[in-house]
């Protein structure tokens, strides 16, 4: 018994609406050529990990710190130490 089901290919749509938008016809957008453009170089500063750390341990003593975001520094301030050998465990 020989089996066709590989042969079988879809036709090519030449023709009817462009659809994948969930069942709405697709749109093309404006050529806006300005879009993305800007005078900055770089828009993102990357930040350090010295400084980071820093705004780690600002966050860790403010006042308006929920003890959500303090355990979230204090636990990316003990990752930081960690990773560098600063970390003394106090096994008291």
């Amino acid at each position: 018994m020989s089996d066709n089901i590989n042969r079988i290919r879809p036709a090519l749509r030449t023709a009817g609406a462009v659809t994948g938008n969930f069942g709405r016809a697709k749109v093309k957008a404006a050529h806006n050529t300005q879009l993305g453009v800007t005078q900055y170089e770089s828009i993102h500063r990357i930040v350090t990990k010295d400084e980071y750390l820093n705004r780690m341990y600002v966050t860790l003593e403010s006042e308006d710190a929920t003890p959500r975001i303090k355990e979230f520094c204090f636990k990316e301030i003990r990752r930081i130490l960690i990773s560098r050998n600063l970390w003394e465990q106090d096994d008291a």
